[in-house]
Order: C-alpha cells, then sequence, then structure tokens
C-alpha cells in the first residue's frame, strides 16, 4: 500500500503542507487518524482546473479504446490495494469490512460497465442526414450530429460511499467515460480512503500515457474549496451527493455563474412504501422482515431508505406493526459515518418524539457514552391526516428509523402521493386483486419518482444500463439524469452537429464508412452499415 501523505493531488504532483489542516475521525472511538490532511490552496485549486482545462484538448479526442482501457485500468489498481484499504476505510467509516470489499467490487464493476460504453461506441447518438443539392426549391445540406464532452467536471465524494460515490465512483467513471477530465473534492470524513484511490487512478493515468490533467484530488472543507470549484469559469459541470443544504448552496452557486453550469446534486429522499390491504393479509411477515432490513440497512444511511410507510389503518395492519416493533426495539445500536450525521438524526428523531401527532412505537435510545457517533432504530406512527397537516412529517431523517402513516381508505392513496416532493423511489405492496388501485397510484408516482418498486424494498440500486437513480427535486437537482448506470454519462455531454463538413474533418462516428462499426441513425433508420452500402432516397 501506498504511504499515506495527506497532500492532495494535483495531476501529477502533491500539494504543499499549509495550517489549514484536519484528520480523520474513527466514528466508533472518536480516535482522531493519522495523517494529517492538508486542504489545497486557492493557488492549487486553480492550478488543478487549469491542468484539467488544458488536458481536455487532449482527452476528448482520445480513442474510445484507450479511454476504455483507463477505465479498466483503474478498476485492476483498485482492486490491487487489498485489504489495506478495507482497513483504511474501515477504520473511517466504521463500516463493516465486508461492505467495503462488497463496495469496492461494485465501483470496480462500474468502471469496466463503462469501459464497455463507451468501447461498443452507440451511446453518442451518432445520427446523419444526407444531403440532396437536386432538392426543390432549396437544396437540402448534408447534417451530422453526436453527443461531445463538456469540459473539466468537480465530482464531490459522498460521505455514506466512501468508494461507489466518492473519488472513482459512479459521478468520476461516467464523466471520464464521456470524454471530461476530472477534479475531485474529497469528503473530510474518509481522507485516508480516497488519498488511496487517488492514486490508484493517477497512477492508471500515467500508465495510459494520457494528459496528467485529466484527474485531480483535493482536500478541505467542501464549503470554501467546493464553492471555488463550481465558480472557477473553466469548470463546465458538477456532480454532488450529500445532503439537501450542501446540494443547494452548490447548485446555486453553479446557477448564478456569469456562465451558468449544469450541476447534478443527488440530495434528499423519504422513499415512500405503498401497503395494499390484501398484499398485507397475504404477505404480512415476509413485508415486516424486509421493511426492517430495509431500513436498517448500513445503519439507515442509504440514499434509499425508506423513510415513510403508508399502511392502512386498523385490523388490517395491526400484525405487522407489532412485528416491526418487536424486530426494531431488539435491533442492535448503530455507529453512524459521521459526528454530522449522527447528530442531525437525533435532531430528526427528537421531532417526531415531540411532536403531538406522532406516537413513538420504539425510542432510538442509545448510550453514546460507548459509542462515539452512535445512534439506535426508531419507529414513529401517525394517521394521514395529521401527516397531510403537517410538512414537517415528511422531512427526510437520514438514518435507521420510519415513519408508519396509517390510512382509511386505498382511494386516498393517490391524493396523499401527490402532496409528497420528488423522491428517488416509490415502492408499492399489492396483489393482482388490487390492480385497479395501483394503476391511479402509479400514474401519481411517475412525476414524483425516478424509480418505482414493486413488491420490493428500496434499499440497493443495481448498477446496469436501464438503472434510474434519480428524481424530481429534491431527490436530484435535475430530475431528467441519473446518478447510477450507463445514462449517467449523459450528463456531461452536449449533442453537437456538423453541416456541409468535410469527410477528413469528421470524427470517426460520422464518416461514411462507420470505422468503429456502431449503431447511427442515418435517414431515420437505425443501422451499422456504411453510406456506400445504403440506398439514397428522400
Amino acid at each position: 500500500m501506498s504511504e499515506l501523505s495527506g497532500k492532495s493531488i494535483i495531476g501529477f504532483r502533491r500539494g504543499e503542507p499549509n495550517v489549514d489542516s484536519f484528520r480523520a475521525v474513527n466514528p466508533l472511538s472518536g480516535e482522531e487518524l493519522t495523517p494529517e490532511y492538508y486542504a489545497a490552496s486557492e493557488a492549487e485549486v486553480d492550478q488543478a482546473v487549469q491542468l484539467a482545462s488544458r488536458a481536455f484538448e487532449v482527452y476528448r479526442q482520445t480513442s474510445p479504446k484507450l479511454k476504455a482501457a483507463f477505465l479498466r485500468k483503474i478498476a485492476e489498481n483498485i482492486e490491487g490495494l487489498g485489504e489495506p484499504l478495507v482497513t483504511r476505510a474501515t477504520d473511517e467509516t466504521a463500516l463493516p469490512p465486508v461492505r467495503i470489499r462488497n463496495e469496492t467490487a461494485r465501483t470496480c464493476n462500474q468502471l469496466r460497465l463503462f469501459a464497455e460504453l463507451i468501447e461498443e461506441g452507440s451511446w453518442v447518438d451518432a445520427r446523419i442526414d444526407r444531403g440532396d443539392p437536386m432538392r426543390q426549391p432549396l437544396a437540402k445540406p448534408d447534417v451530422r450530429s453526436m453527443l461531445r464532452p463538456l469540459g473539466p467536471v468537480v465530482v464531490f465524494c459522498a460521505s455514506n460511499f466512501p468508494l461507489a460515490f466518492s473519488v472513482a465512483g459512479g459521478d468520476t467513471a461516467s464523466a471520464l467515460a464521456a470524454g471530461n477530465p476530472v477534479v475531485v473534492k474529497a469528503h473530510r470524513a474518509h481522507p485516508g480512503t480516497a488519498e488511496l484511490v487517488g492514486l490508484a487512478v493517477s497512477d492508471a493515468l500515467r500508465t495510459s500515457d494520457l494528459p496528467e490533467g485529466v484527474f485531480s484530488l483535493l482536500f478541505g472543507r467542501g464549503e470554501d474549496i467546493g464553492m471555488q470549484l463550481v465558480r472557477h469559469p473553466q469548470i463546465k459541470a458538477g456532480g454532488f451527493t450529500g445532503s439537501r443544504s450542501g446540494g443547494q448552496a452548490l447548485m446555486h452557486a453553479a446557477a448564478a455563474r456569469p456562465e451558468p453550469i449544469p450541476f447534478y446534486a443527488e440530495m434528499s429522499s423519504v422513499n415512500p412504501i405503498f401497503l395494499f390491504p390484501d398484499a398485507l393479509r397475504e404477505r404480512e411477515e415476509q413485508i415486516a422482515i424486509g421493511l426492517h432490513a430495509s431500513v436498517t440497512l448500513g445503519a439507515g444511511q442509504f440514499c434509499t431508505n425508506p423513510g415513510l410507510v403508508f399502511l392502512p389503518t386498523g385490523a388490517d395492519s395491526a400484525g405487522l406493526i407489532e412485528r416491526l416493533k418487536e424486530m426494531m426495539a431488539s435491533t442492535a445500536a448503530f455507529t453512524m459515518l459521521t459526528s454530522r450525521i449522527s447528530t442531525a438524526y437525533h435532531e430528526g428523531t427528537e421531532a417526531l418524539l415531540r411532536n403531538g401527532a406522532v406516537e413513538t412505537l420504539v425510542q432510538p435510545d442509545v448510550d453514546r457514552s460507548s459509542c462515539y457517533c452512535g445512534v439506535g432504530a426508531g419507529l414513529f406512527r401517525t394517521c394521514v391526516d395529521s401527516f397531510l397537516a403537517d410538512t414537517n412529517l415528511s422531512a427526510e431523517v437520514f438514518g435507521p428509523a420510519t415513519l408508519l402513516v396509517t390510512y382509511s381508505d386505498v382511494e386516498q392513496l393517490p391524493d396523499i402521493a401527490r402532496k409528497l416532493e420528488g423522491q428517488l423511489t416509490a415502492t408499492i405492496h399489492a396483489t393482482d386483486a388490487e390492480q385497479d388501485g395501483v394503476n391511479k397510484l402509479i400514474d401519481v408516482i411517475e412525476n414524483k419518482a425516478g424509480r418505482i418498486v414493486f413488491n420490493g424494498f428500496p434499499t440497493g440500486v443495481e448498477v446496469c444500463h436501464s438503472m434510474v437513480h434519480g428524481g424530481p427535486f429534491p431527490a436530484t437537482s435535475d430530475g431528467r439524469s441519473t446518478s447510477v448506470g450507463t445514462r449517467a454519462a449523459l450528463r456531461f455531454v452536449r449533442p453537437f452537429c456538423y453541416q456541409d463538413v468535410p469527410a477528413i474533418a469528421l470524427p470517426d462516428e460520422l464518416k461514411d464508412g462507420n470505422p468503429l462499426n456502431i449503431w447511427r441513425m442515418v435517414d431515420g433508420e437505425l443501422n451499422k452499415a456504411a453510406l456506400s452500402d445504403m440506398t439514397f432516397g428522400c
């Protein structure tokens, strides 16, 4: 394992020590970890962006084959870090080793998935409309277009995913795949993990013979360095996973620039679950076990954690509630990722405890003296009228707690869903006999969430081509995008058109002979044929 230095990675150089420094803290013991991490200076931030801007001129023209090899080399290097990476990540996050190993595998798998995407090549959406000089009354021009990269992208690491949404996570992988250099802002909670992965990326860059500015990693306070990066005129887009307040501050800064830029922030979601009566009667125990597992998974520190559960009142739900109370009350205490997250969880559950319209079924008590960032599981209940009358009850409580909301009639569910903010997910448990009510609810959910889960649970996001991990505000800043799956690359490109451009000046994706053998839309039809093999007709 490379020795940790506590210095930013600026291209192929390292940052300098300064008085603005910090250390990682073990969430379980509260112990400060070595080494000291030095915040990047304003000059170093600018240097990283300038390097990225210069590297863009080369990297944007790099062949898909070379970019794919670069992404695979990053994955190989991360895997090569082995157990020392697991140990450091565990010390900084208190996450179990098996979680770190699984997250490492996910990180490397998504890098390879993007490598496959760009190597195959059709994702660039190449389109050709052949010209016709004989068309009357005006000649038709030859028009060709495809997606092209934006420029340097700033990526903000997430606290709750030290690998999969961090230095070489989904935002970085998708931006690099699309042809953009990346400047990563490391999260202060796990800087050692970030440095190890950053060195793996930097080494892959060197061995791939690519410009040094394609990747940099900066340490420091998000409110300082983050704002400087978002406001830098040569940064052209940003990706963020984190709190609603932090995401909104950065997205407003991105929009207020003299040249506004797209900023993709994943921020807040309570991921409602709607339980229909027949499903509850048929699968009460199965639903109770699955719900408990989903709420408490990873101490509830997943962006798809179900924070609201709508269920029928009375006898239909009595058994489930008692079973859930039993499981939540016997759940061992958790160690959260940071003191800030655990404090926010305590504040959120305290607000529910003080709310006169909310019944506390399981109080999230924990002896914090034995665990620096310790929390307990919480379970609360209210009725739908109280829920609709108090918008505070729909606020996210990030952690192992959920609010049960009882309703009297399934006809209420579409109206309940209309009152919700934008969500990453919404889940429905129902039987075939309840399909009429389900269809009415889905009609609303399609405008409220990015993904619907049927007879399952929202935690667990499959990394695949068709996944959508996004949703209407405030789940994300732009509900037209996703941060998971290969569509994530579309956030960091724009369409560019070539009209009557000579063949020698066209990119390979748009040349007559289709040298990359990709799917293209030619005169409105998808095919892989060379133009010389096609019959021309307008």
